[in-house]
């Protein structure tokens, strides 16, 4: 049900364009494939560090930061010329934090990859406690880990569906690991989103099928199920939307959970579907882990940097209607770097520990998606949008609605979803400006909304498109 972090000494087979016209492969990887499948303990390490690699902070904490003070959550208050750059809408291919995004992302795909296609062909007789059905729940948590993954990148590098129904430029898909040679094989083209998109809905239904429904501290059933109605959400596929997040929902394997102490380190909640856990006892990484990052800047000084306080439009939204525990009880008065009284979330309290988790996926966004969904498409699978948003609105102190419609149903969203990077595709995908009176760079479809492609990238790949208005 939930990610964890395990030291091994080594990781699946990488690959990493570097800015020198070269395949650097990161030293403790590059482990030969029989020593890799050589045993049931280094093919489950190999699994493990594809984990661990999700939780680098810019797959999981710099990507949610920055997506939520892109739009209208978070006002972003920081030093840092990388993020300034990004909060203004003025990101260049050069920059920093975006390539450490592409670069991770694509690391971890290509550890996935090594065991997607190697670990089928590994005989169990050669493996002492290898069974068929250990390679099939490994591929299986391999293909999720590359979905999730995917799914991000092309989030941020890529113009939602709603630019053109998906036939605009996406990511690369690489399906192969790095094994050393000729890199010819890696120089790709970008696919379509629509292509990317069902690329990753594969993957999947293919996790689905084959993870477990309780699989511990690891991906499961419900989390390749819970991925694939965002997707679906995301893609304007109402029915199977409502359907997927319905399954998710009615499964018994998750439920609401009664207060919000769930993000008080509390990964065992019934809340969590699949959450990024970050314990004290975690070691150093390449780059700064998630847990830092959610901690350092969602958090005021002492402690933390106070880079992202609320936004004073999600202060007001809160404020609209009173008694909201979402605010009253994950909220924080303080100063912000900038000396500014404002107040920060209370979503990431861990400060003496860095160890506050990263959520990526809960109940609670199922009955959003449901809602959403069933709206939308004039159907009631599992029950009514309104019943769903009034059940979320009692858990936080609120009455209920006679009604709902799509605004309410969004506000909703904005409020029990905010800093976990969210807002950013909802208003992109919803057809609404990032910024209230944001004009023409913030609006959806304009070039600074998504990222450019890496210059580490455009620089080794002949085959790559750069986005428009990057040079």
């Amino acid at each position: 049900m939930k990610t964890i972090k395990i030291t091994v000494a080594f990781l699946a087979i990488i690959f990493a364009f570097s800015c020198e016209d070269r395949l650097d492969v990161v030293p403790e990887d590059n482990v030969a494939s029989n020593t890799v499948f050589g045993s049931f303990a280094t093919i489950n390490g190999a699994v493990v560090g594809i984990y661990s690699k999700n939780q680098s902070g810019d797959l999981n904490g710099n990507a949610q930061l920055m997506s939520d003070f892109m739009a209208d959550n978070v006002n972003f208050v920081g030093s840092f010329p990388s993020l300034q750059e990004i909060d203004q809408f003025e990101t260049l291919a050069t920059n920093t934090s975006i390539d450490n995004i592409w670069l991770d992302g694509y690391e971890l795909i290509g550890a996935a990859n090594n065991i997607i296609a190697n670990l089928p062909d590994v005989s169990i007789e050669d493996v002492t406690g290898l069974t068929e059905a250990d390679k099939t729940v490994f591929v299986a948590e391999a293909k999720f880990l590359r979905a999730i993954t995917n799914f991000q990148l092309v989030n941020l590098f890529a113009q939602p569906y709603q630019f053109s129904n998906g036939t605009n430029l996406g990511i690369p898909i690489v399906t192969q690991p790095f094994e050393g040679g000729d890199i010819s094989e890696f120089q790709l083209e970008r696919s379509t989103v629509n292509e990317v998109h069902a690329f990753i809905e594969q993957d999947l239904l293919d996790a689905a099928a084959a993870l477990p429904e309780d699989n511990g501290v690891r991906a499961e059933a419900g989390s390749a199920r819970a991925l694939l109605a965002r997707l679906y959400l995301y893609r304007e596929q109402w029915a199977q939307a409502a359907d997927l997040a319905n399954q998710v929902i009615s499964s018994g394997e998750y439920a609401l959970a009664s207060d919000y102490d769930f993000y008080d380190d509390n990964p065992n909640s019934s809340e969590h579907i699949f959450v990024v856990i970050n314990t004290p006892t975690d070691g150093p990484q390449e780059n700064a882990g998630s847990d830092e990052v959610y901690v350092n800047f969602y958090n005021p000084a002492p402690g933390g940097r106070g880079d992202a306080p609320f936004s004073q439009e999600l202060i007001d939204a809160f404020a609209a209607e009173a008694g909201d525990r979402r605010f009253d009880e994950l909220s924080q008065a303080a100063s912000d770097a900038g000396g500014n009284d404002t107040f920060f979330t209370t979503k990431y309290p861990d400060i003496v520990n860095n160890a506050s988790d990263g959520m990526a996926l809960r109940i609670t966004e199922m009955y959003l998606i449901r809602a959403e969904a069933n709206l939308l498409n004039g159907s009631s699978t599992g029950d009514s949008p309104l019943n769903d948003i009034n059940l979320l609105r009692n858990r936080a102190g609120l009455g209920n609605l006679g009604s709902v419609d799509l605004a309410a149903i969004s506000l909703e969203r904005r409020k029990e979803l905010c800093f976990e990077g969210h807002r950013r595709m909802d208003l992109l995908r919803n057809n609404l400006n990032l910024r209230p009176g944001g004009g023409a760079a913030s609006a959806p479809g304009a070039d600074k909304v998504i990222f450019p492609i890496v210059e580490d990238e455009t620089t080794n790949n002949p085959n790559i498109t750069q986005n428009p208005g990057n040079f």
